[in-house]
């Protein structure tokens, strides 16, 4: 099995009306509940210690669902969160669309995610980027219809901060595999900045795969959860970085 010594694994969390949930596909309006080895899906602590565990991650990545779709957000939840994972990043995508959005979300100390689906124009992303700098993380959406978000963020890689996630929606949680062509498209586009796929990943094989394309590194959450991809799977691929 090949070693991944410079990839980065972060397990995903998702989070809806207080617990966490199973995403699959983008159709948040479906979402269940997560059956997951690591503990119930009211009890998100609990999971994501469990997955950064399995993974020997020290980045969670954090999706509040509701404050994505604009309902209400899970402040008090995601901080309890960061007060109970000592020593864990946490990379939080809550539906920033501007600036103010972000400030009220910098008490937590979490490393923001600006989700493109969420920026109704370039502006609101040059707004962010000169108030935050390189401190955020920018996430490509892409949907079955394509990209999410302004058109301008897609085709400029000089407004790329030095993160950059390559989310596929239509593929998260499901067994479609990942975009593979989109994510070699994506990295070849990028110049310098680090590339994390999302979306798809179902098993070592494919973590390989997406290594290949020069990606820095992945999402993963369905393939922990189902165990499809294991704690020993995950050692041997990065026996190279732990060496």
């Amino acid at each position: 099995m090949e070693s991944l010594s410079d990839f980065t694994l972060i397990p995903a969390l998702d989070i809806k009306d207080g617990g966490v949930v199973h995403a699959k596909a983008g159709d948040r309006v479906d979402y269940r509940p997560i059956a997951s080895p690591f503990g119930a899906a009211d009890d998100p602590v609990a999971i994501a210690r469990g997955l950064l565990a399995v993974t020997g991650s020290s980045i969670l990545y954090i999706a509040d669902l509701d404050a994505i779709v604009g309902t209400h957000s899970n402040f008090e939840l995601l901080r309890g969160l960061s007060d109970a994972l000592h020593g864990a990043t946490l990379w939080i995508d809550a539906g920033f669309s501007k600036a103010a959005d972000c400030a009220f979300w910098l008490p937590l100390g979490a490393t923001l995610v600006i989700g493109s689906e969420s920026l109704a124009a370039i502006d609101a992303w040059r707004e962010i980027q000169d108030a935050f700098g390189e401190t955020v993380v920018l996430s490509l959406d892409f949907d079955e219809e394509g990209r999410r978000g302004p058109e301008a963020l897609f085709a400029d890689p000089g407004l790329w901060p030095s993160r950059v996630i390559a989310m596929t929606l239509a593929r998260v949680g499901t067994e479609g595999g990942p975009d593979l062509d989109g994510l070699r498209s994506v990295v070849d586009t990028a110049g310098q900045a680090a590339i994390f796929a999302a979306g798809g990943i179902r098993n070592a094989h494919d973590l390989s795969a997406v290594a290949e394309t020069g990606a820095r590194g992945a999402l993963l959450a369905t393939a922990l959860h189902s165990e499809a991809l294991t704690q020993n799977e995950i050692a041997a691929l990065l026996r190279g970085r732990r060496s």
